[in-house]
């Protein structure tokens, strides 16, 4: 009975403790910049302003999609007898883009990490309009005799765009972030109104805000206690050598009262398979114990986060991981491998932990 309230106790205890994790969630983003589009003069001499407005969805804390508007001015250059003629237009750039968090992907999700590197790519269109500046560029080279501007465009123009780039994220709270992002946008010749034979570029460099329209994190309770001994009832033994007239010595029933049952769990970093030198102290744990029952015997089962990477790769460094505690265990500590079972547990079936860092993990299970 008394056993029964010790677990019972822990148990209760156990429910009380949350543990924070990501929550799937919308967000809106606002940015203002500068651009820089290639042309026939040094870079930095065709800056423009810059603006942009995005809603977004992160369904994990590793990968999310979002709908950009880009928009505001773009310049050209081109020069003729020692002069050079600018000008510029105008344009609006709808994206659809996959974001990736690049800091969450090799370091593990971390509600309170103050920054996080990321990167994105996305296929859009551009919308350009207001070409009147490169008109009449083109018309007062034509009565010099120069047959400039041959891709000119009036009125609007739409092109097809891609968008690749990177950002940084520095966390306020846990709504808002703010952010520096750097893009590169390619789209058809044309865009400048020049024919070059190839594509035309554009680069962005923003600064802004990301706010979460709902919760970012959320509390779930923590995994249950890892129980360390096996509750033996004595008494009820006690009763069935009484009725079948058994004589025991009391120093049996003791000893079967000391069985005890060793669980060590033994972590591992992302994509590694090498006990790293603050988990070895576990293995020796496990191979001490082993030492000092020599009936025991020990299971060690291999895991891998199925979050991170394709289920073979998960199945690979699940079973390289129970065979890395395995060689320990034989080859430094001198434990007999018939006294070892070594398995691995596929990515499909329910993993030990609710957070994915944990799951990167060989149990050990002595009895």
């Amino acid at each position: 009975m008394t056993s029964s309230l010790v677990l019972s106790s822990l148990f209760a205890a156990a429910q009380n403790k949350e543990v924070t994790v990501f929550n799937p969630h919308w967000y809106l983003q606002g940015q203002v910049g500068v651009q820089e589009t290639l042309g026939e003069t040094s870079f930095g001499k065709l800056l423009a302003p810059n603006a942009q407005v995005a809603v977004g969805y992160d369904f994990s804390s590793k990968f999310g999609v979002r709908l950009a508007i880009n928009a505001w001015e773009s310049k050209a250059a081109l020069e003729y007898n020692d002069i050079i003629n600018k000008w510029k237009w105008n344009y609006v750039a709808p994206t659809i883009d996959i974001t990736a968090d690049l800091t969450n992907i090799i370091g593990g999700y971390k509600p309170n990490r103050l920054v996080s590197v990321g990167v994105f790519a996305g296929i859009g269109a551009n919308f350009g309009f207001s070409n009147d500046e490169a008109g009449t560029v083109k018309k007062a080279l034509a009565d010099q005799g120069h047959e400039a501007l041959r891709l000119y465009w009036d009125g609007s123009k739409a092109r097809f765009l891609g968008k690749m780039g990177a950002n940084v994220d520095f966390r306020v709270s846990d709504r808002v972030k703010l952010g520096i992002e750097l893009q590169a946008n390619v789209l058809p010749d044309g865009y400048n109104s020049k024919k070059a034979g190839n594509a035309d570029w554009y680069f962005n460099a923003l600064a802004g805000i990301k706010i979460a329209l709902g919760k970012s994190t959320k509390k779930v309770p923590a995994p249950a206690p890892i129980i360390m001994h096996d509750t033996v009832y004595v008494d009820r033994v006690v009763e069935k050598v009484i009725e079948k007239r058994v004589e025991v010595p009391a120093v049996k029933t003791d000893a079967v009262a000391k069985i005890e049952k060793l669980r060590r769990d033994v972590f591992f970093t992302i994509a590694k398979t090498v006990v790293t030198k603050q988990e070895m102290s576990k293995v020796e744990e496990v191979a001490n114990f082993m030492k000092a029952n020599p009936h025991s015997k020990v299971v060690i089962t291999g895991y891998a986060d199925k979050g991170t990477g394709s289920k073979a790769i998960n199945l690979r460094l699940a079973k390289n991981r129970a065979n890395a505690v395995f060689n320990v265990l034989v080859k430094k500590y001198g434990i007999s491998s018939d006294r070892i079972i070594a398995k691995s547990m596929d990515d499909s079936m329910e993993q030990p932990y609710n957070d994915p860092i944990q799951n990167r993990v060989a149990i050990c299970v002595v009895e």
